[in-house]
């Protein structure tokens, strides 16, 4: 499904609304002054809140990273797929424990990929 090209300036979310940055090795390719984003770059979660009921309490079950599933098929960037806006993807905890799919809010609009 085509898409806008996610970069290192694009705003993207867990599903409890923490903060996914990317931290890319990309150095070739901008957009709008930004590296695109690509499958094999690295994209950890900041402050996520979420926690889950045990007993009478709670543990804290945060989002620590996200992972992407589905990338473009067609654009590539050093040999890696680029990410896109309409990406799938998979937040998960520090146990590897799925916890929901992360969402891109923004990105640049210019550039769009399949």
């Amino acid at each position: 499904m085509p898409g806008a090209i996610v970069h290192v300036g694009a705003g993207i979310i867990c599903p409890h609304g923490a903060s996914v940055s990317v931290v890319t090795s990309n150095t070739r390719v901008l957009l709008g002054g930004q590296p695109a984003a690509t499958l094999a770059d690295t994209y950890p979660v900041a402050g996520c809140p979420f926690q889950v009921p045990v007993g009478a309490g709670t543990k804290p079950q945060p989002c620590v990273t996200a992972r992407w599933l589905v990338p473009a098929t067609r654009v590539l960037v050093n040999s890696q797929p680029v990410i896109l806006q309409t990406s799938t993807g998979l937040c998960q905890s520090v146990e590897q424990i799925p916890q929901g799919p992360p969402t891109v809010v923004a990105a640049q609009p210019r550039v769009v990929a399949t």
